[in-house]
Order: C-alpha cells, then sequence, then structure tokens
C-alpha cells in the first residue's frame, strides 16, 4: 500500500470524467500516471483492446454512471458483489474497479519490461460481467474515518511496545518519500470529491505504509514466537481497516449520488 492502486486512480479521475469536471485528455492522463499505456480489453462491441479515452467513453454509453473500487484480499472480499469468476480474478489482482450501471468490471493485469529504473509499465484491463448487488463489506466514511484513528492508536501503542514500528534509516526513507510524493501531488483524489474523502484516503495512506514497512522490516524487535505472532496480529486488522476506508473514500462519490 506504499502506492495508490491503479484501480483507485481509474475510479477516482473516471467518475470526475463522468461528472463533467474534467476533460478526457486530464482523465486518461491522471489514470495512467507513470505508466507507459493503459488500454481496456473484453469491451462489448470491441473485437480488440482499446485505448482509455474511447473505453470511459463506452463504458458510460453502455450504462455506467460511476466508477467503484474494489481491494480484495484472502477472506475479504472487500468491493465485491460477484459472480466467483469476476471475484476469483479480481482477488488474483488485488484490485479491481466496478462500473456502478452497465454490469462490468474492470480487472488490471500489469506487464513490467526493462531493467531496474528503467521500466516499462504497460497496463491491461480486463472488462468482465458483474453482478449489480451492493458490495461487499464498505463502510461509510464517518465510519471508516473512526475505524482508521482507532487502528491506527491500537497499533501505535502493540508497534512500540514490541519494537516493530517503522523505523531505522531504510523505514524514514520511505516515510520521506511517499510525504515528498504527497506534497508533489495534493489531489490525492480527483475534482468533485469531498474534502472528508480526502483526508480518510491519506489517513489510510499513511497507514498503509506503516504497515507495509513493519512487514518489510522482518522481525524488527520481536525476538520470541509469541512476540512475532502479537506483532502479525495486529497488523492484519490494521491493513484491513487501511484497505476498507479506501475504498470508503474512492467509492464515496457514487455512494453520495446514489443516497440523493
Amino acid at each position: 500500500m506504499l502506492s495508490e492502486p491503479r484501480s483507485g486512480r481509474l475510479a477516482a479521475w473516471g467518475n470526475a470524467l463522468f461528472a463533467g469536471l474534467i476533460s478526457p485528455d486530464d482523465a486518461v492522463l491522471a489514470i495512467v500516471g507513470e505508466d507507459a499505456v493503459h488500454r481496456v480489453e473484453g469491451l462489448p462491441g470491441e473485437p480488440a483492446p482499446v485505448g482509455l479515452t474511447l473505453a470511459l467513453g463506452r463504458l458510460r454509453a453502455l450504462g455506467a454512471t460511476g466508477l467503484r473500487v474494489a481491494l480484495p484480499a484472502p477472506g475479504h472480499p472487500l468491493g465485491l458483489s460477484g459472480p466467483p469468476d469476476f471475484n476469483a480474478r479480481a482477488l488474483d489482482a488485488e484490485e479491481a474497479v466496478i462500473c456502478h450501471g452497465g454490469a462490468l468490471g474492470l480487472v488490471p493485469e500489469v506487464h513490467e519490461a526493462g531493467p531496474d529504473g528503467d521500466v516499462h509499465v504497460e497496463v491491461v484491463w480486463h472488462c468482465l460481467p458483474v453482478r449489480e448487488a451492493p458490495p461487499a463489506d464498505v463502510p461509510s466514511l464517518g465510519e471508516a474515518e473512526r475505524e482508521l484513528a482507532e487502528a491506527l492508536r491500537e497499533a501505535t501503542e502493540v508497534l512500540t511496545r514490541l519494537d516493530v514500528a517503522a523505523s531505522g534509516p531504510v523505514a524514514q526513507a520511505a516515510i520521506d518519500a511517499y510525504r515528498a510524493r504527497a506534497e508533489r501531488g495534493r489531489e490525492v483524489l480527483a475534482p468533485g470529491y469531498p474534502g472528508r474523502a480526502v483526508r480518510v484516503l491519506e489517513l489510510a495512506q499513511r497507514i498503509g505504509v506503516l504497515v507495509s514497512l513493519a512487514y518489510e522490516n522482518g522481525h524488527g524487535g520481536a525476538v520470541s514466537a509469541s512476540e512475532i505472532a502479537a506483532r502479525a496480529q495486529v497488523l492484519r486488522p490494521v491493513e484491513r481497516t487501511a484497505r476498507r476506508a479506501q475504498v470508503a473514500a474512492y467509492n464515496s462519490v457514487v455512494e453520495e449520488r446514489e443516497r440523493q
């Protein structure tokens, strides 16, 4: 969770495009980001992969009025609604975009080539049928914000006691890099999202950085089997809470539209 999911960029900027707040070119530029190119395969009526501009326009013509994010993990189908084939593919990718209206979903397949420091990334979004049903386990923004605050307090206390909180030069460099990215692009979400969604997403991403670093730093100061188990026990629900909050933030525009 050190960087935003591609499904988040597609949903956020796609929603801004659907709302008429940005141009197609600006939407595609933001979605692609540092990747080389994105294409969509399996779009109804298109025998071959197409570019994002055409794909977003076609999805809207097919009935899509908004885009939701799913960030599933084993045992936690977060944001998914079926069918099983789509869920399995989304779980393998650990992310997906669900069209609100149109009964379609998009799962990314990432292809990388080239040496370190000069990696060429191409993304193919596979368009598949989805079940139109409420997404699994997605909280409201208010619920997500409360859960994040509680999870952060609990995790900080336990990880500090076990001496496995992010620390040391490598961890600090990663945190500094995250902060630099955040400062370079203050638009964490696309135009049209409420300020509360931005706050929730920023906090969820910061917590995701800490969780990732805690996993990547080996066992840290947790030297006994019981301490290692305690660390894993506290990290799992925190990571789950951060993913739920990210989904709530990305989906907030669609959820608000439904309430109205």
